[in-house]
């Protein structure tokens, strides 16, 4: 057996924490499997006084980052977070011989291309498999166990704040605003949920799942996104009525035309895994064309859980044992993704067809189906499901329809006829619909 590997941790937050734990709780285990002991040596702490949930015994603990980068490791774990301070980092053990493993799905989104280059130029391995729903291990998938497919889409829960809010609006029939706030109590959510609650988060990560599904550079500029907030108790409700969940989904999907990205809020059909897997779980579905389809469902955040993914690429390393990466960091060579098209086809988010739930309120009055419908015809859009509710007390009437699928474009001219109806109401719901047929 070699030496052991010497890892330097960049920040010692409740993933930091994580992977000291486990390396230490599981180092018989993890040494047997990557041939060598894993041993953390450094780190970084910004308040070397608080109290934390790992033993620091014989580890060297440094005031910066910068500090552990240019200690005696082989490798760097940057668990800070962020994509500036982080993007130098890791240029710098890069240029000072040393492998990165990093959980940072921002840094590895926007500016993973230029740092994966240097990575490969420099012989030395940059994964990050933590980047990506957290306890599974969906990039190694990916890369890895579905390398002889050619995938042609997948579809994942991959925000646990996203999955707890909308949990607690279909099982309790909370709010959003009150869901949110117990997200925020539980520790799922920040103060400021933006990147959770608008879809900024989950199109990080569907960035790199992409990238790795389809061989393409990754392109987070191109991931169309839409938020929770706009989701009302009465859609879960209504959605309920007509077999469907409400999940935030980021969805990508290849085809001649090119690839589309998007995450959004989307009606899933109430038997498919997807809809029942709740609360802060994640869940990723892929298709491939040998193997069919795969769901994979896991815990997607959490000290361990993190962790868990973290260590895998130690050990990747640690097997190495000094030797040049094998397994490309993308899935693809080098030489395959530079011969893509510049740039590559990205539907925009008016082209992708998909099927759509429409949530009307309207007066109460003859001819008002008649003529919803008959401009759903003229579009050439057809309705696959409707169900009226009755006013009470003299309100207005509300409408669910569910549609066959059709492109963003022709939809939204249909939509914009609606609008104009003088019975229609100002408040309505447009979401898309999924059916993984």
């Amino acid at each position: 057996m070699s030496g052991p590997l010497k890892v330097g941790i960049v920040g010692l937050g409740t993933v930091g924490q994580g992977v000291v734990r486990v390396l230490q709780k599981n180092a018989a285990a993890i040494a047997a499997r990557a041939g060598r002991a894993i041993v953390v040596t450094d780190v970084s702490v910004r308040n070397a006084a608080a109290s934390r949930d790992c033993s620091l015994a014989g580890i060297r603990v440094h005031a910066t980052p910068e500090a552990v980068v240019a200690a005696d490791v082989d490798v760097i774990c940057e668990l800070i977070g962020g994509t500036d301070l982080a993007n130098d980092l890791i240029l710098a053990a890069l240029a000072g011989g040393k492998s990165v493993v990093t959980a940072n799905k921002a840094l590895i989104a926007e500016k993973g291309n230029a740092l994966i280059a240097d990575a490969q130029a420099r012989g030395l391995s940059l994964s990050f498999e933590a980047a990506v729903a957290g306890g599974i291990p969906i990039i190694k998938v990916l890369r890895e166990g579905l390398t002889a497919n050619a995938i042609d889409s997948l579809a994942g829960i991959i925000n646990g704040t996203s999955n707890y809010i909308l949990t607690q609006m279909t099982v309790k029939g909370q709010s959003f605003a009150d869901a949110l706030k117990d997200a925020q109590k539980l520790g799922y959510a920040e103060a400021d949920p933006t990147f959770d609650v608008e879809g900024i988060d989950a199109a990080h990560k569907l960035t790199i799942l992409a990238s790795i599904a389809f061989g393409t550079p990754l392109n987070f500029a191109a991931v169309a996104t839409e938020g929770l907030s706009k989701v009302q108790a009465q859609d879960i409700q209504l959605a309920r009525e007509l077999g469907y969940r409400i999940k935030s989904l980021g969805i990508a999907k290849r085809s001649e035309q090119g690839v589309e990205l998007r995450v959004h809020p989307t009606l899933v059909p109430d038997d498919h895994l997807l809809a029942k897997t709740d609360g802060a779980l994640n869940a990723v579905r892929v298709h491939g064309n040998a193997v069919g389809q795969t769901v994979y469902v896991g815990r997607g955040a959490g000290g361990e859980p993190t962790a868990s993914a973290v260590i895998a690429d130690l050990v990747d390393i640690a097997r190495l044992n000094g030797a040049r990466p094998v397994v490309p960091a993308l899935g693809f060579t080098a030489a395959a993704l530079a011969a893509q098209p510049t740039p590559f086809p990205i539907l925009g988010i008016e082209e992708i067809e998909s099927a759509y739930y429409l949530r009307l309120t309207v007066a109460d009055e003859p001819g008002v189906l008649r003529a919803l419908t008959t401009i759903l015809a003229d579009a050439d859009i057809s309705v696959e499901a409707i169900l009226q509710k009755e006013p009470e007390d003299h309100e207005d009437a509300r409408i669910a329809i569910i549609t066959s699928v059709v492109s963003g474009s022709r939809f939204d001219a249909a939509l914009e006829r609606i609008r104009a109806l003088p019975f229609v109401r100002a408040d309505i719901s447009r979401l898309r619909v999924e059916h993984f047929e």
